[in-house]
C-alpha cells in the first residue's frame, strides 16, 4: 500500500499525473498553434467548447453544496469561481460566443446542444458525474487541478496565433486573455485545497487518479475535434507530429 505523501511529494505527484497528457499534444491544438486551421474549424471548436465550459459554474455548484462547512476556504474559492464565471464582469460564455461569432458561426448554433460532438457530450457528462458523486476534495482535484489548471499553458500557445495569423481583435480574443490569468489563479488555489485536505492515503490516491483521468478526458476531447472536423482537410502527416514534441508512444493515441 502507498505511503502518505508529504505536501511537496503530493504536489509533484499531482503534476506528474497530468504531465504528458496535456491537450497541447492533440492534433487539433498543434494545428491551431501552427495556424493551419480555418475560421470554420475554430467555429466548430467554439460550438463544442461552450458545452464543456458553459456549465462549469454548475459543476462547481454541485461540489460547493456537498463541501463540509469546516472547509470554509474551499467553499469560498468555489463560490468566487462561480461568481467570476457568471456575474463578475462579462459572463465568460458571452465572451466565448463573441469569439465564435467572429469565426463565422452564430449564438444560436453555439448554444444548440445538437452541435456538440459525442466526445464533447461525454466530457460534459464526466464533469457532471465527478461534481455530483465524488468526494468534494477529489472533485476539486479532477475539475480544477486536472482540467482547469491546464488552460493557461494551452491558451498561451494558441492566443498569439489568433492575433498574428487570423487577425482577430483584442475584443474578439478576450475569452482567451481572461482565462490565461484567471485559470492560473484558480488552478493554484485548487492545488492548495487538495494539498490541504487530502490527508489520507486513500484520498491522495483518488486525487492522483482523477487528475490523470481528467487530463486524459481533455486530451481525448481535443483529439476528437481534429477527427470530427479537420482530418478530411488536413492530414496528420501535414501536421508533422513527429516534430511537434509528441512522444512516439502517444502518437498512436492521437491517431486512434
Amino acid at each position: 500500500m502507498p505511503d502518505l505523501l508529504s505536501k511537496d511529494q503530493f504536489r509533484t505527484a499531482l503534476e506528474n499525473a497530468i504531465k504528458g497528457k496535456s491537450a497541447n499534444k492533440a492534433p487539433f491544438s498543434v494545428a491551431w498553434a501552427s495556424g493551419k486551421l480555418t475560421r470554420a474549424h475554430l467555429a466548430r471548436w467554439a460550438e463544442n467548447h461552450y458545452h464543456y465550459v458553459g456549465p462549469f459554474a454548475d459543476y462547481l455548484a454541485y461540489i460547493y453544496a456537498r463541501t463540509p462547512d469546516q472547509y470554509g476556504e474551499a467553499k469560498d474559492f468555489l463560490l468566487s469561481n462561480m461568481y467570476e464565471e457568471e456575474i463578475g464582469g462579462d459572463r465568460h460564455t458571452d465572451l466565448l460566443i463573441r469569439f465564435a461569432e467572429a469565426c463565422g458561426t452564430t449564438r444560436e448554433r453555439v448554444i444548440d446542444p445538437d452541435n456538440m460532438s459525442p466526445t464533447t457530450r461525454g466530457l460534459q457528462s464526466w464533469c457532471y458525474a465527478v461534481a455530483m458523486r465524488e468526494d468534494p476534495i477529489v472533485a476539486v482535484a479532477g475539475l480544477v487541478v486536472g482540467l482547469e489548471s491546464q488552460v493557461p499553458s494551452i491558451y498561451r500557445k494558441q492566443t498569439p496565433t489568433l492575433r498574428d495569423k487570423y487577425h482577430f481583435t483584442d475584443e474578439e480574443v478576450e475569452f482567451f486573455d481572461l482565462h490565461i490569468v484567471s485559470d492560473e489563479i484558480h488552478g493554484e488555489r485548487g492545488y492548495q485545497i487538495v494539498l490541504e485536505h487530502a490527508t489520507t492515503v486513500d484520498l491522495q490516491q483518488r486525487c492522483l487518479k482523477i487528475c490523470e483521468v481528467g487530463a486524459q478526458m481533455r486530451l481525448l476531447y481535443t483529439t476528437a475535434l481534429y477527427h470530427d472536423y479537420v482530418a478530411g482537410e488536413l492530414s496528420l502527416d501535414e501536421l508533422q507530429l513527429a516534430g511537434s514534441g509528441v512522444p512516439a508512444n502517444e502518437q498512436s493515441l492521437l491517431q486512434a
